[in-house]
């Protein structure tokens, strides 16, 4: 029978069933023994080359291969399953007698699957009946690996499954068994997903997923650098601010309130701002709103790498303990917890640049050195004092809730709006395309609400890290200190210093990153 006929109208006559089974057994069976034992059987599969056997999957595409034990175990329990169903005697060995019982048993199941499947009763399974059999049975799948599903099951590439397709492919499967639709297509989609990862020598493909997980890190990266770069001048002023610990006097604030003066109020309380900004300038011109930048970006590029890279796989391990196959459909509890996860990595990995980057912003003073020599004098002083993970605690208490409040933020919102628009349009959901706008709308919230909540935390954190430079010569004995010492000289005003130009800088920053972040992934073909 051709794949193209209606196989539900056409019953395969015993005669020609069993031929076909014999001819099957003939070419498992190697040796000529009349017989199959596990390696004859492991042999004989391995010569039809079936997938089944250390679970080979051929796609041209996989590039290369590693040694993974693991994986050979797997197999070599799977076979034994398959030798122990067909092995009714017990002997050790697969008659052909055995055989066509379990042949016989099986295609029958896999044909009442078939059929169950095959709503339109159109003797073929289309890949609309496919994703329908999955969902109605709560397996989430992402498109991606929907489609390669079906197109593993789909031998002719002809766009629709015929039952002898659909029985090739899963004849092998052990323990299949008779409690209806559901524990089989569980069972099936679980087999599929043990077929695609090794070959036939037994190694493991290096597949789609690993280049899908460098594919984020360097959308991650492209994002950080173009940001960050953006709103360089920004993240200066912040950094000046924070140094800074006088406070303008507050008899004047009060004097000038009670007057009602509401210009001269506005210009006492924007003073600050004004001062350094005039100081940033006769520090060094332009040049000097850019300092560390070149810093910033070596610490940006592995650093927004990490972050999202971390964020993507904390997602898929937690999507995995959800029982979950699609990243998307995880709780938001999941979302934020890896979004805290992300931020926590990326930092670690990048403390001792964050660190130099910003002693050096406060050690730039009019007259003094500049550039490549400016970092280096900074860091031999940090190496002589040890200081590279000064306030690393504070940073990791500050970037988790950061991260899983900016990344879960967006994530939520995102799917939530896409959610919402899709079903206004009648459309899939992976068919909706965020626009550029709504992206940039998101990053800003989610970017500006995570900013300001842990805000406090990055001014000690920033105060530990750039203690006894020029810009902030006072030392601390640690957070308490810092904390105690910030609230006594500037109240709590001291612990928002450098929020608004922060703000500045995180919205356009975290907008853009997201931005860059999301169209990269578009253009390599990540979702």
């Amino acid at each position: 029978m051709s794949s193209g006929e209606d196989s539900s109208h056409h019953e395969e006559p015993e005669r020609d069933r069993r031929t076909r089974l014999l001819r099957l057994f003939e070419a498992l069976d190697t040796n000529r023994e009349g017989q199959l034992d596990l390696e004859a059987l492991r042999r004989g599969l391995k010569s039809i080359n079936h997938h089944s056997v250390l679970h080979a999957h051929e796609r041209a595409r996989r590039l290369t291969t590693i040694p993974h034990p693991t994986a050979l175990q797997n197999a070599d329990r799977m076979l034994r399953d398959l030798l122990s169903i067909c092995d009714t005697s017990g002997d050790g060995f697969i008659q052909f007698d055995e055989f066509v019982v379990f042949m016989e048993a099986t295609e029958q199941h896999l044909r009442g699957l078939f059929n169950a499947i095959d709503r339109d009763k159109n003797g073929h399974v289309d890949r609309a009946e496919l994703a329908h059999a999955l969902e109605s049975n709560g397996i989430s799948v992402e498109p991606r690996k929907l489609q390669a599903f079906f197109d593993k099951l789909d031998k002719n590439s002809d766009g629709q499954i015929t039952f002898e397709e659909w029985r090739d492919f899963l004849v092998f499967i052990p323990q299949l068994d008779n409690e209806g639709l559901d524990p089989g297509m569980k069972a099936i989609y679980s087999y599929f997903l043990a077929t695609v990862n090794v070959n036939p020598e037994g190694d493991v493909n290096l597949n789609d997923d690993l280049f899908e997980s460098i594919g984020f890190f360097l959308a991650g990266g492209a994002a950080g650098v173009v940001s960050r770069t953006a709103t360089a001048p920004f993240d200066r002023l912040k950094v000046y601010l924070i140094a800074q610990t006088d406070t303008p006097d507050i008899k004047d604030i009060k004097s000038t309130v009670l007057k009602g003066d509401v210009a001269q109020l506005a210009k006492t309380t924007a003073r600050p701002m004004r001062d350094a900004l005039r100081a940033l300038w006769d520090a060094g011109g332009v040049r000097s709103f850019f300092a560390g930048n070149g810093l910033n970006v070596a610490k940006v590029l592995p650093e927004s790498a990490i972050k999202f890279g971390s964020f993507e796989a904390a997602k898929r391990v937690l999507a995995r303990l959800e029982g979950k196959e699609d990243p998307k459909q995880i709780s938001s509890v999941s979302r934020f917890l890896a979004g805290g996860v992300g931020g926590v990595v990326s930092q670690l990995a990048v403390y001792p640049i964050d660190t130099l980057k910003f002693r050096m912003q406060c050690e730039m003073v009019a007259g003094g050195p500049h550039g490549n020599a400016l970092i280096a004098s900074t860091a031999k002083k940090l190496w002589r004092t040890g200081g590279f993970y000064r306030g690393l605690p504070l940073g990791l208490l500050g970037i988790f809730p950061y991260s899983a409040i900016d990344l879960g933020t967006f994530e939520l919102m995102k799917r939530s709006y896409i959610t919402a628009r899709a079903k206004t349009l009648g459309i899939r959901e992976e068919d909706f395309q965020l626009s550029n706008f709504v992206v940039l709308g998101i990053g800003a919230t989610s970017g500006s609400i995570g900013a300001s909540i842990v805000y406090p935390i990055n001014v000690l954190r920033t105060r530990l890290q750039a203690q006894g430079t020029q810009g902030h010569p006072q030392t601390y004995k640690g957070f308490w200190d810092v904390t105690s010492r910030t609230f006594k000289q500037e109240g709590m005003k001291g612990f928002f210093r450098g929020l608004t130009p922060n703000l500045l800088k995180v919205v356009p920053a975290v907008s853009i990153s997201y931005l860059v972040y999301e169209n990269s992934k578009q253009l390599m073909g990540l979702r």
